[in-house]
Protein backbone atom coordinates (compact mmCIF):
# COMPACT_ATOMS: atom_id res chain seq x y z
CA UNK A 1 0.00 0.00 0.00
CA UNK A 2 2.79 2.33 0.98
CA UNK A 3 4.28 2.14 -2.52
CA UNK A 4 0.98 3.31 -4.00
CA UNK A 5 1.06 6.45 -1.84
CA UNK A 6 4.60 7.22 -2.92
CA UNK A 7 3.64 6.70 -6.56
CA UNK A 8 0.50 8.80 -6.16
CA UNK A 9 2.51 11.55 -4.48
CA UNK A 10 5.05 11.53 -7.28
CA UNK A 11 2.30 11.73 -9.91
CA UNK A 12 0.57 14.56 -8.02
CA UNK A 13 3.85 16.50 -7.72
CA UNK A 14 4.55 16.02 -11.43
CA UNK A 15 1.07 17.23 -12.35
CA UNK A 16 1.40 20.23 -10.04
CA UNK A 17 4.73 21.19 -11.58
CA UNK A 18 3.32 20.63 -15.05
CA UNK A 19 0.32 22.87 -14.30
CA UNK A 20 2.60 25.55 -12.85
CA UNK A 21 4.82 25.39 -15.92
CA UNK A 22 1.78 25.50 -18.20
CA UNK A 23 0.38 28.47 -16.28
CA UNK A 24 3.72 30.26 -16.56
CA UNK A 25 3.89 29.45 -20.28
CA UNK A 26 0.31 30.66 -20.72
CA UNK A 27 1.12 33.91 -18.88
CA UNK A 28 4.18 34.43 -21.10
CA UNK A 29 2.13 33.73 -24.22
CA UNK A 30 -0.60 36.14 -23.09
CA UNK A 31 1.99 38.83 -22.41
CA UNK A 32 3.62 38.25 -25.80
CA UNK A 33 0.17 38.35 -27.43
CA UNK A 34 -0.60 41.68 -25.76
CA UNK A 35 2.77 43.02 -26.89
CA UNK A 36 2.17 41.84 -30.47
CA UNK A 37 -1.35 43.27 -30.37
CA UNK A 38 -0.04 46.63 -29.15
CA UNK A 39 2.64 46.61 -31.86
CA UNK A 40 0.01 45.79 -34.46
CA UNK A 41 -2.18 48.70 -33.31
CA UNK A 42 0.82 51.03 -33.41
CA UNK A 43 1.64 49.76 -36.90
CA UNK A 44 -1.95 50.36 -38.02
CA UNK A 45 -1.88 53.88 -36.59
CA UNK A 46 1.40 54.58 -38.36
CA UNK A 47 0.08 53.29 -41.69
CA UNK A 48 -3.10 55.38 -41.40
CA UNK A 49 -0.96 58.46 -40.75
CA UNK A 50 1.70 58.00 -43.44
CA UNK A 51 -0.80 56.62 -45.93
CA UNK A 52 -2.69 59.91 -45.80
CA UNK A 53 -5.95 58.21 -44.83
CA UNK A 54 -6.84 61.02 -42.45
CA UNK A 55 -6.32 63.67 -45.15
CA UNK A 56 -9.67 62.74 -46.70
CA UNK A 57 -11.36 60.36 -44.25
CA UNK A 58 -11.10 62.71 -41.23
CA UNK A 59 -13.06 65.95 -41.38
CA UNK A 60 -10.74 68.97 -41.04
CA UNK A 61 -7.52 66.96 -40.77
CA UNK A 62 -5.53 68.39 -43.68
CA UNK A 63 -6.57 72.04 -43.22
CA UNK A 64 -5.67 71.86 -39.50
CA UNK A 65 -2.23 70.41 -40.16
CA UNK A 66 -3.26 67.12 -38.60
CA UNK A 67 -4.49 68.75 -35.41
CA UNK A 68 -7.56 66.54 -34.94
CA UNK A 69 -7.91 64.33 -31.86
CA UNK A 70 -7.50 60.62 -32.61
CA UNK A 71 -11.01 59.98 -31.26
CA UNK A 72 -12.30 61.85 -34.36
CA UNK A 73 -10.17 60.05 -36.95
CA UNK A 74 -11.62 58.20 -39.94
CA UNK A 75 -15.25 59.22 -39.43
CA UNK A 76 -15.51 60.41 -43.05
CA UNK A 77 -14.94 63.66 -44.91
CA UNK A 78 -17.91 65.39 -43.32
CA UNK A 79 -19.59 67.82 -45.70
CA UNK A 80 -16.55 68.14 -48.01
CA UNK A 81 -16.97 66.55 -51.42
CA UNK A 82 -14.50 65.91 -54.22
CA UNK A 83 -16.03 66.88 -57.57
CA UNK A 84 -14.75 66.03 -61.02
CA UNK A 85 -15.84 64.39 -64.27
CA UNK A 86 -16.77 61.28 -62.24
CA UNK A 87 -19.30 63.22 -60.12
CA UNK A 88 -18.87 64.12 -56.47
CA UNK A 89 -17.48 61.66 -53.98
CA UNK A 90 -17.29 61.87 -50.21
CA UNK A 91 -14.61 60.02 -48.31
CA UNK A 92 -16.42 57.26 -46.44
CA UNK A 93 -16.43 56.71 -42.73
CA UNK A 94 -13.84 53.93 -42.49
CA UNK A 95 -15.05 52.97 -39.02
CA UNK A 96 -18.45 52.12 -40.46
CA UNK A 97 -16.87 50.30 -43.40
CA UNK A 98 -14.55 48.21 -41.22
CA UNK A 99 -17.28 47.46 -38.68
CA UNK A 100 -19.36 45.68 -41.32
CA UNK A 101 -16.55 43.23 -42.13
CA UNK A 102 -14.39 40.60 -40.53
CA UNK A 103 -10.63 41.06 -40.73
CA UNK A 104 -10.44 38.51 -43.56
CA UNK A 105 -13.21 40.33 -45.46
CA UNK A 106 -11.42 43.68 -44.93
CA UNK A 107 -8.20 42.31 -46.45
CA UNK A 108 -10.08 40.90 -49.44
CA UNK A 109 -12.00 44.18 -49.85
CA UNK A 110 -8.83 46.29 -49.69
CA UNK A 111 -6.97 44.05 -52.12
CA UNK A 112 -9.76 44.31 -54.71
CA UNK A 113 -10.88 47.92 -54.08
CA UNK A 114 -11.58 50.01 -57.19
CA UNK A 115 -13.26 53.34 -56.62
CA UNK A 116 -13.64 56.89 -57.91
CA UNK A 117 -11.06 59.68 -57.50
CA UNK A 118 -9.45 61.07 -55.51
CA UNK A 119 -9.04 57.77 -53.61
CA UNK A 120 -5.67 56.17 -54.46
CA UNK A 121 -7.18 52.65 -54.38
CA UNK A 122 -4.16 51.28 -56.28
CA UNK A 123 -1.96 52.07 -53.26
CA UNK A 124 -4.33 50.19 -50.96
CA UNK A 125 -4.33 47.22 -53.37
CA UNK A 126 -0.52 47.10 -53.11
CA UNK A 127 -0.42 46.93 -49.29
CA UNK A 128 0.65 43.71 -47.62
CA UNK A 129 -1.88 41.51 -45.88
CA UNK A 130 -0.10 42.15 -42.56
CA UNK A 131 -0.37 45.92 -43.05
CA UNK A 132 -4.06 45.69 -43.95
CA UNK A 133 -4.70 43.56 -40.86
CA UNK A 134 -2.90 46.12 -38.70
CA UNK A 135 -4.98 48.94 -40.20
CA UNK A 136 -8.20 47.00 -39.64
CA UNK A 137 -7.36 46.41 -35.99
CA UNK A 138 -6.36 50.05 -35.48
CA UNK A 139 -9.58 51.31 -37.08
CA UNK A 140 -11.55 48.94 -34.85
CA UNK A 141 -9.73 50.27 -31.77
CA UNK A 142 -10.91 53.84 -32.38
CA UNK A 143 -14.32 53.27 -30.82
CA UNK A 144 -17.81 54.32 -31.87
CA UNK A 145 -18.36 53.99 -35.60
CA UNK A 146 -20.48 57.10 -36.19
CA UNK A 147 -22.68 57.42 -39.24
CA UNK A 148 -22.09 56.81 -42.95
CA UNK A 149 -20.70 59.55 -45.19
CA UNK A 150 -22.81 61.43 -47.69
CA UNK A 151 -23.88 59.58 -50.79
CA UNK A 152 -22.14 59.91 -54.15
CA UNK A 153 -23.55 62.63 -56.44
CA UNK A 154 -23.54 61.79 -60.18
CA UNK A 155 -21.79 64.16 -62.63
CA UNK A 156 -25.07 65.56 -63.98
CA UNK A 157 -26.21 66.70 -60.50
CA UNK A 158 -25.00 69.77 -58.62
CA UNK A 159 -23.64 68.91 -55.15
CA UNK A 160 -24.11 71.12 -52.14
CA UNK A 161 -20.98 73.02 -51.13
CA UNK A 162 -18.36 72.66 -49.85
CA UNK A 163 -16.52 70.63 -52.44
CA UNK A 164 -13.14 70.64 -54.09
CA UNK A 165 -13.38 70.94 -57.87
CA UNK A 166 -10.93 68.66 -59.67
CA UNK A 167 -10.06 69.24 -63.33
CA UNK A 168 -10.59 66.60 -65.96
CA UNK A 169 -7.54 64.37 -66.43
CA UNK A 170 -5.35 65.22 -69.43
CA UNK A 171 -6.15 63.38 -72.64
CA UNK A 172 -3.70 60.62 -73.57
CA UNK A 173 -1.63 61.30 -76.66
Amino acid sequence: MRGNWVLRGAVAATLALSCTANAADAAKAASAGKSRSKQQLERGRYLVMIGGCNDCHTDGYAPSGGNVPERDWLLGSGPLGFRGPWGTTYAPNLRVTASTMTEVEWVKYAKSLKTRPPMPWFNVNAMTEADLRAMYRFIGSLGAVGRPAQAYVPPDKQPNPPYIQWPAPPKSQ
